[in-house]
């Protein structure tokens, strides 16, 4: 038989528009002699929901589109579609409970066939880790006594199981027990580097446990922080991979299921570390201003390497024509930054500007002058000047309707090392979860892709000069970042040990890292809790960012 995974860019709340996707996905399957189309976890909301998951109207509109849809694919005969979305159960229907509360709401999966809701399944496992917050949310299924689902399409019976299910042991073996053949696995799994690999591998698992092939439908797209790398499979009852969609792309998968399990299909390779890096960011800045209506992008560029890989990425994502650099120096910018800026912008095509704020620093400074009399220069004036910056292209935000990316990175937003109002000012932190030492790696891998530039030669988009000359803020005579942070390769690896492994201090010292740095690192990683809390929504691309995933007080006393 021939089964289809729908590999669908769903966007939260946009009930009509996922089911044209699910339909469209669903007549193209048809058309092409699938028995079965597979859609993925909450595909008719988009996920996350969040708390529009508590407006009774949201549930109650979802489930009319969700009738509708099916209605609309009664002509599609012979085929069953399996779709995601929340459901609340009124007590009919004839699922035997025990205590099925009315008022609770499943994380669910319906199939459907002939122009009618043929079944309901209810999610079991409720992630709540990580980026997973659905127990504030659904009710479990076994805990309500709902039973496993299997239906049949195509001459063979499906079991079917949505996303963490499918990592424990069970409920898949659950859905065998009542005469599953084959599993249907509904997912919205979270992208961090190398999550494709690991998502494979316990799908292994649990083919292999179940003695079943397992077909993987998953999303793919941003939404807010989070990305879904798509990426969708099917396995055979070994675990082998018998079909894969591309990564970072909508798609349509479709796999031949011969009687004897085996699985055939085009298999799309997955991406390497930097390369998956990259078109996650890309997805992530293109979904969150395409979804949320942006008309394009300013990015301050400074002539450093942050700047520079963010507006490489903003003109993969966006075009060009949409991207607009501006370059605003003072009396500490060097004659190379301003050499490097505008060098890149060439390169890309993207409309740049200079705006000199020593003007503006200068009127600060002396309605200042009074207050700060007797007192010597400090970080105080260098705050000024990222403000400053900050204030313009804030007001070319208001003006042209374009969002604003800042450029930290998340060893700069761990420490610290950025300016409230400042170069924090803007609407989208592109790499608030990139690390300083992979801001390099990515700056030198895209460096080695063939890239047609502005002028019409094919070569690197990013000067060489930016990438090896030392960082630095440029916001006093001689400043590089290191005179204020540890080197980046000993911050990161902190920072990755104690914020992404919570391994303590101690832990750190004892792997061999000096208990100064150490003790320093962390300590700023506390101090600016504050700051991180005021930073704008940015792309998730670590098992741990600072976002979604970490809920640590502002005023706390402890540290270890």
């Amino acid at each position: 038989m021939r089964v289809a995974l729908a590999q669908i860019n769903a966007t939260v709340g946009d009930l009509d528009g996922n089911a044209r996707l699910i339909e469209a996905a669903a007549r193209a399957a048809h058309a092409q002699g699938a028995a079965l189309l597979l859609a993925p976890e909450l595909a008719l909301t988009g996920y996350p929901p969040e708390d529009l998951l508590l407006r009774p109207a949201f549930t109650t509109e979802s489930a009319r589109v969700l009738q509708a849809l099916a209605e609309r694919l009664a002509d599609c005969a012979g085929l069953s579609v399996v779709v995601g979305h929340p459901h609340q159960f009124n007590g009919q229907g004839g699922w035997r409970t025990r205590s099925l509360a009315v008022a609770e709401r499943y994380n669910a999966a319906s199939v459907l066939q002939g122009g009618r809701i043929a079944g309901t399944y209810a999610k079991r496992e409720l992630p709540n880790y990580q980026v997973f917050d659905e127990r504030r949310y659904f009710a479990s299924g076994r805990d309500a006594g709902l039973q496993p689902l299997v239906f049949e399409a195509g001459g063979r019976r499906f079991g079917v199981l949505i996303c963490e299910d499918a990592w424990f042991e069970e409920p898949g073996r659950a859905a065998r027990e009542a005469g599953a053949e084959l599993l249907c696995v509904l997912n919205a799994s979270p992208f961090h580097l190398g999550k494709a690999g690991e998502r494979e591998e316990r799908m292994a698992e649990r083919a292999r446990a179940t003695g079943c092939p397992l077909l993987f439908a998953h999303l793919v797209g941003g939404q807010d922080e989070v990305v879904f790398d798509g990426a969708s499979f099917v396995l055979d009852a070994q675990g082998h991979i018998g079909a894969r969609a591309a990564s970072f792309e909508p798609a349509l998968l479709l796999a031949e299921i011969g009687g004897d399990g085996a699985v055939t299909g085009e298999i799309a390779p997955l991406p390497e570390s930097e390369a998956e890096a990259w078109q996650a960011l890309v997805v992530g800045v293109r979904d969150y201003l395409g979804k949320n209506g942006f008309p394009g992008a300013l990015i301050g560029l400074s002539g450093g390497i942050d700047s520079a890989l963010v507006l490489a990425l903003a003109v993969d994502a966006l075009g060009a024509d949409k991207v607009r650099a501006v370059m605003m120096p003072s009396r500490y910018t060097a004659d190379i930054s301003w050499l490097d800026a505008r060098d890149m912008a060439a390169r890309l095509g993207v409309r740049y500007d200079e705006i000199a704020i020593e003007p503006m620093f200068d009127a600060f400074r002396g309605a200042l002058s009074v207050q700060f009399a007797g007192m010597a220069e400090d970080t105080t004036e260098e705050n000024l000047q990222a403000r400053i910056r900050g204030t313009l292209l804030m007001a070319l935000s208001n003006k042209t309707g374009a969002i604003v990316l800042t450029t930290g990175n998340k060893s700069e937003m761990a420490t610290g090392y950025c300016t409230l109002y400042g170069d924090m000012a803007g609407g989208f932190a592109v790499i608030k979860d990139v690390a300083k030492t992979l801001v390099y790696r990515l700056a030198e891998w895209k460096n080695r892709q063939p890239v047609r530039r502005a002028d019409g030669s094919i070569g690197p988009v990013i000067p060489e000069r930016i990438i090896t000359r030392p960082p630095s803020a440029e916001l006093r005579p001689d400043q590089t970042d290191q005179d204020s942070l540890p080197p980046y390769e000993v911050l990161d690896a902190i920072l990755a040990l104690y914020m992404e492994e919570d391994r303590s201090i101690e832990d750190i010292v004892a792997a061999g890292y000096a208990r100064a740095d150490v003790e320093r690192v962390t300590r700023l990683i506390k101090l600016n809790e504050y700051k991180r809390r005021q930073a704008p929504v940015g792309i998730r691309i670590t098992h741990r960012g600072f976002g979604r995933d970490w809920r640590y007080p502002i005023t706390s006393k402890f540290r270890a």
